[in-house]
């Protein structure tokens, strides 16, 4: 599989299917440290204060216009989508399953991808894919691959799998 070159910088999210665009359901996202691990930390992006996003309240949601603005104002490091039952997606996360130097994915991975034919991109580790598809499941954790479709958000990097 090969990455499309990231826009992110000038464009955030530019290569996010449009139909998730239309969702009022977009977060911002910092690191942070906590515990001695770092952290993704959901932001409100109306706020301008770095208030915390919630992803049982969909008040502290945004467009994507008003989340891809406050990105671009540089406090915060990414983009995030909240999963719930006002929207018809679903995401997997698979952890470790991408090289970042030289962007192959692991045999393992590249089933998955195949076989959920939906939205993949990198993660912002550039070690981890995620896919976004249709369809609802309950949250579950496996090893390397996590699903949700509610109440979790994923960071959005627009660096789309071919």
């Amino acid at each position: 599989m090969e990455v499309y070159p990231s826009s992110a910088a000038k464009a955030p999210g530019s290569a996010i299917p449009e139909e998730m665009r239309t969702y009022r359901a977009w977060i911002v996202w910092r690191y942070e440290e906590r515990n001695g691990r770092r952290t993704k930390v959901p932001c409100d992006p109306r706020s301008g204060q770095g208030t915390f996003a919630s992803t049982t309240d969909s008040r502290t949601w945004a467009t994507f216009d008003e989340a891809a603005a406050a990105l671009e104002g540089g406090r915060y490091d990414g983009l995030g989508f909240v999963f719930s039952s006002g929207d018809p997606f679903a995401g997997v996360d698979l952890d470790a399953g991408r090289d970042p130097g030289t962007g192959a994915l692991e045999p393992w991975a590249e089933k998955i991808v195949e076989a959920l034919a939906g939205y993949a991109e990198v993660s912002p580790s550039g070690r981890g894919v995620h896919v976004i598809v249709r369809g609802k499941v309950p949250g579950r954790k496996r090893g390397s691959v996590e699903a949700y479709s509610m109440a979790r958000f994923f960071t959005m990097t627009g660096e789309a799998l071919r």
